[in-house]
């Protein structure tokens, strides 16, 4: 791992996930639960039907509390119960097409509910670190072909990317209004914005990476909408790590707090076509199929061409460098998949993955 982040520091502290029963919530709780930290989630319902929470049993494995971010009262008491040390916001309504379907739901969510865990942030004197995830969509998409930066004006187009955008100004607020140096009680507060994340046990609808499992496992060919629009790929512990390491250092010293990007080297940036079609190559070599794609484009709701990030800030502060590669990260997806086909046992695999990532 090239970065000076210890698991070992999570050992006995107090950790609050919010979203912990999505894809990237599960895969954060099992880092946190093999670093031997005491987790506790607050979530919905699992979102996707298969989940990687049910099929992992994590439910089984932390202190999970069902409920609405949007409940303040609720995770206010659940706030006063656990008394956290840490909190990594990710609950959200993720899917840019269906903010368009309920922009109202997605505005409630995103935005209050970052308002709402703020709030709790805010009133419980036990918390030293807070990272509020958000998304590489949150920039004024210009359609530029290099990378945005961290100082650049946050204007998302669509309702997710925009609610994206308002949960960060949210954020900067409530630490220049409550919880900055000069405050009664001093909060390190950071966000960080994640670029596209695939990786094993991702059910999502209207997700690349998903539709392609869903398609190979049931030997139907994979529609692709828009095969030229190019994303910053990676792998789902890429960020998850990235996540731990500023919590742990803005714990540790406050300066670190910040605004990250969380992205891929430029090498990793791909057009969706070039991503499913190396989906197809290691599904084909690890199954014997003969997986293929096709461009059907279905006039969708407007979605951005080009999005690449810029992460030069978190390498120079932290030292940190991508671990796994696109083409790394694509084995690994078909090695948890094939594992889910199998009926395998799913969190020894992810456990498995977590530790060969950390060893890389």
């Amino acid at each position: 791992m090239p970065t000076d982040l210890k698991l070992d520091f999570y050992k006995g502290k107090k950790v609050l996930i919010t979203g912990h029963t999505g894809f990237k919530g599960t895969w954060m709780c099992a880092a946190l639960l093999l670093a031997g930290a005491e987790v506790t989630g607050y979530a919905l319902e699992p979102p996707t039907d298969p989940s990687v929470f049910a099929l992992t049993d994590m439910g089984k494995r932390m202190n999970s509390v069902i409920g609405d971010i949007r409940d303040l009262a609720h995770l206010r008491q659940v706030f006063v119960t656990v008394r956290p040390e840490i909190v990594i916001h990710m609950a959200a309504q993720p899917i840019v097409r269906e903010s368009y379907k309920d922009p109202v739901y997605t505005y409630e969510t995103n935005v209050m509910g970052t308002v709402h865990v703020l709030e709790c942030v805010r009133t419980c004197e036990s918390v030293r670190s807070f990272v509020n995830v958000t998304t590489d969509k949150v920039y004024l998409n210009r359609e530029w072909t290099w990378g945005y930066r961290e100082n650049e004006e946050l204007n998302g187009y669509d309702p997710y990317s925009n609610s994206k955008s308002c949960s960060e100004l949210v954020t900067s607020c409530y630490l220049n209004s409550f919880l900055g140096e000069k405050s009664e009680r001093p909060v390190a507060v950071s966000t960080a914005r994640a670029g596209n994340v695939i990786g094993g046990g991702d059910f999502a609808v209207d997700r690349i990476v998903p539709d392609c499992v869903r398609a190979a496992l049931s030997g139907q060919e994979i529609i692709v909408r828009n095969p030229l629009s190019i994303r910053p790929f990676q792998h789902v512990l890429e960020p998850v790590m990235v996540y731990l390491l500023i919590a742990k250092k803005q714990y540790e010293n406050r300066e670190y707090a910040g605004n990250y990007n969380v992205g891929p080297d430029e090498t990793d940036c791909y057009t969706t076509g070039e991503l499913v079609t190396l989906f197809c190559r290691k599904w084909n070599q690890a199954s014997g199929g003969n997986v293929d794609w096709k461009n059907v484009s279905d006039g969708g709701p407007h979605e951005a061409n080009y999005l690449k990030l810029d992460c030069s800030r978190l390498k120079t502060v932290f030292g940190w460098r991508p671990v796994w590669n696109l083409e790394t990260a694509m084995e690994k997806i078909v090695e948890w998949t094939m594992a889910y086909r199998d009926k395998k046992d799913l969190y020894e695999r992810m456990c498995t993955q977590i530790e060969e990532f950390w060893h890389s």
